[in-house]
């Protein structure tokens, strides 16, 4: 199993870059399956309405929900005042896992922090090098978990990325993704100090490769253990309390469904040293739904 975290799918509405025009799956999904890559988490490209954007993303990921999770796109000022609907319906409705956010749009608010915290929803906001926001939100809601995606910078902005290993060190509810980051050694810093339990596989597909940024997370000095974590188990982890009242399309049932997957010893080998931990994984979060 390989969870691609951090993947953008559907038509914006704006003609600015690839970012707000189209975000294409295509090409995606053949790289993906040929490098790997079981299952991706999808949210929007850049749009004015992200109601209509996110029920978009919905179309796609009911279209093979055993491959795709999706993460409602909000914009914290434009959909002020109905940011709790817009996520009441990705989750109810659509069976989404997780909110989106980006501070190229706006920076995240209360109303965003507080809509995840009632469904149990992990967020994942892209700071654009503002590593400091990340003080803040681990002090103010620490039941909340953030995912930072790029290190903290797409735009390769060391001082950021550097900044944010120290978030991840001391935060137990800030976690990141590998999507973008080019200066390897940082990433490897990263994990040498953070642990894999911090780190998410990540693409920023489909306008990256999945095949390449799969490469690079390949080349971190991870044992067996510290693999399941980051391309997969620790999003699964993040997922597995989303609170809903679709039992079907939930996270939990998800998650628990993906786990169970692995820990069936028809899926791979019953006897690897993952297969008792998996197992047992996958009962908990089994008993969790009950």
């Amino acid at each position: 199993m390989i969870i691609d975290s951090h993947c953008h799918a559907g038509k914006g509405d704006g003609l600015t870059g690839p970012w707000d025009t189209n975000a294409p799956l295509d090409k995606y999904l053949v790289r993906a399956k040929q490098a790997g890559v079981t299952h991706t988490v999808l949210f929007a490209a850049f749009h004015s309405d992200y109601g209509v954007a996110n029920e978009e993303v919905a179309r796609i990921v009911s279209s093979e929900p055993d491959r795709f999770f999706g993460f409602a796109f909000v914009n914290s000022v434009r959909d002020r005042g109905r940011v709790r609907d817009l996520v009441q319906r990705a989750v109810e409705e659509f069976g989404f896992v997780g909110i989106k956010l980006h501070r190229h749009d706006a920076p995240i608010s209360r109303e965003v922090c507080e809509a995840a915290r009632a469904f149990s929803l992990p967020v994942l906001y892209d700071v654009m090098g503002e590593a400091a926001v990340c003080e803040l939100l681990a002090e103010e809601y620490p039941d909340v978990n953030f995912i930072i995606p790029h290190l903290g910078s797409f735009a390769d902005d060391w001082r950021a990325q550097v900044a944010l290993i120290d978030h991840l060190v001391r935060h137990p509810n800030i976690y990141t993704d590998t999507a973008g980051v080019r200066r390897f050694d940082i990433l490897e810093q990263a994990v040498r100090r953070a642990g894999a339990r911090k780190i998410l596989f990540g693409s920023d597909g489909p306008w990256l490769h999945p095949g390449v940024e799969l490469a690079k997370a390949r080349a971190l000095p991870l044992t067996q253990s510290d693999k399941a974590l980051v391309f997969g188990d620790n999003f699964l982890r993040l997922i597995s309390k989303v609170h809903s009242s679709a039992p079907v399309k939930d996270g939990r049932s998800r998650a628990h469904s993906v786990l169970a997957t692995r820990a069936n010893p028809s899926w791979g080998d019953p006897w690897s040293p993952d297969a008792a931990r998996l197992s047992a994984e996958a009962s908990r979060l089994r008993s969790s739904t009950a």
